[in-house]
């Protein structure tokens, strides 16, 4: 299922999505938790990738470990080894990647309306934020070293 769209490998198509839009929801949702001001334009924006990114991560895992698979799993010497190394990072990305969805909404609902005090949407918050600049972390290390086992050093 994840292995090919139209005879291409899906991984080198789908990857872009994960690689666009979690830095999109890190930078979108810092700003929603450091900056109340801009919240009501920005709402949209984060409830609407909360969960489109951790499904692009994931299809993006799936298909790299089809990819993997389907035409890598005899690869060895340094093509075997950054391979290994860019995989490593799909399952760190996905689990911070669904944290952050999950974060980013709540920290929407939590800003709606007086539902909560400040103490909570301070907490949600600095969560969010950490989740962010970890995806953030992993989302460049996994498309770095995918680069670099795809195009070398």
């Amino acid at each position: 299922m994840f292995d090919e769209i139209l005879g291409l490998p899906q991984h080198p198509l789908i990857v872009h999505a994960a690689v666009i839009l979690t830095p999109l929801l890190a930078v979108l949702a810092t700003v929603y938790a450091l900056v109340p001001r801009t919240r009501p334009v920005l709402t949209w924006a984060v409830a609407g990738l909360a969960p489109i990114v951790p499904v692009s991560v994931f299809v993006a895992k799936q298909s790299g470990d089809a990819l993997n698979e389907g035409r890598f799993s005899s690869a060895s010497g340094e093509l075997g080894q950054r391979i290994t190394e860019h995989a490593g990072f799909g399952t760190p990305l996905l689990l911070v990647a669904l944290g952050l969805g999950v974060a980013s909404a709540a920290l929407v609902y939590a800003c709606r309306g007086d539902r909560f005090g400040r103490p909570l949407v301070t907490v949600v918050s600095a969560l969010t934020v950490i989740l962010a600049v970890t995806a953030l972390y992993y989302v460049v290390r996994a498309g770095h070293s995918g680069a670099v086992a795809v195009w070398g050093s």
